[in-house]
C-alpha cells in the first residue's frame, strides 16, 4: 500500500505523464526492479488504493444488519462509506476525485479502474449469496429432536458448497448496484462540488439505487 501511496502523490502533485515508474519507487523507497516485481506499469501501482475503497463499501453491504433487504443494506453501507467520516477523510477524498479524473483521462489508468470495479462487482455477488444463503430458511422435521449423523455430516459439508454458489440474478444485481455507486462517484469527480451535501458522492448514490425501486432486487 506504501507504493500506492506514494504513485497517487505523485500523480496527484506532478500529473500522470510526469511521472515515471522509477519516481514512484524513489518516493517509496525502493528499487526499481522492486517496484516491477509488484506491478507492469506505473498506473497499476494505484490499484490497491482503487481496490481498498471498493473493498471498504461491499465490506459494508456484508456487515448490515442481517434484518435489512438487499436495497437496504446497500443504502446503508453507501451511508457508512460514500462520506466522509465514514473511514475516510475530506481530504481523501481530494485525492479520490483526482485519481477518478485522471483515469477517465487516461485509457491505461481507465483500464486499472475498469478492472478493479469488475473485481469489486464479483465480490458483492458473493456477498449477497452469503447474505441470502445466511437469512434463508431452513426445513426440520418436526419429528426429529437430533439430526442424524449422516444429516449432520452433509449439512456440514453442504454450506461451503452453498456459499460459494452465487446465481445469475446476483451476479446481475451486484453488476446494477455496482454501477450505481461507480456512476455516481464518477460524477461527483468531474465536477468541484463538495464530498459532502446533496451533490457529494453519497446522495449521487442513493439517488441512483433509489431509481431502481422497481428493480427485482
Amino acid at each position: 500500500m506504501e507504493i500506492a501511496r506514494a504513485a497517487a502523490g505523485l500523480f496527484v502533485s506532478r500529473g500522470l505523464k510526469a511521472t515515471r515508474a522509477e519516481d514512484i519507487a524513489q518516493a517509496a523507497g525502493i528499487a526499481p526492479r522492486t517496484f516491477y516485481r509488484y506491478f507492469a506499469t506505473k498506473e497499476e501501482a494505484v490499484a490497491p488504493l482503487y481496490a481498498a475503497g471498493a473493498q471498504r463499501w461491499a465490506e459494508a453491504v456484508r456487515e448490515a444488519p442481517a434484518a435489512l433487504s438487499v436495497p437496504e443494506a446497500l443504502e446503508h453501507a453507501v451511508r457508512h462509506t460514500l462520506a466522509p467520516g465514514g473511514g475516510v477523510s475530506a481530504a481523501s477524498w481530494e485525492w479520490v476525485r483526482t485519481l477518478i479524473r485522471l483515469a477517465m483521462a487516461s485509457p491505461a489508468l481507465g483500464k486499472v479502474w475498469a478492472e478493479v470495479c469488475h473485481t469489486s462487482e464479483a465480490d458483492l455477488a458473493q456477498i449477497l449469496a452469503d447474505r441470502a444463503t445466511a437469512t434463508a430458511p431452513t426445513a426440520t422435521d418436526p419429528t426429529e429432536t437430533e439430526p442424524t449423523a449422516t444429516a449432520a455430516a452433509t449439512s456440514a459439508t453442504a454450506a461451503p458448497t452453498a456459499a460459494m454458489d452465487v446465481s445469475p440474478q446476483e451476479r446481475f444485481t451486484a453488476a446494477v448496484a455496482g454501477a450505481a455507486v461507480r456512476v455516481a462517484v464518477e460524477s461527483w469527480a468531474v465536477t468541484d462540488t463538495s464530498a459532502t451535501g446533496p451533490q457529494g458522492p453519497a446522495e449521487l448514490a442513493l439517488s441512483n439505487l433509489r431509481a431502481l425501486r422497481d428493480f427485482s432486487w
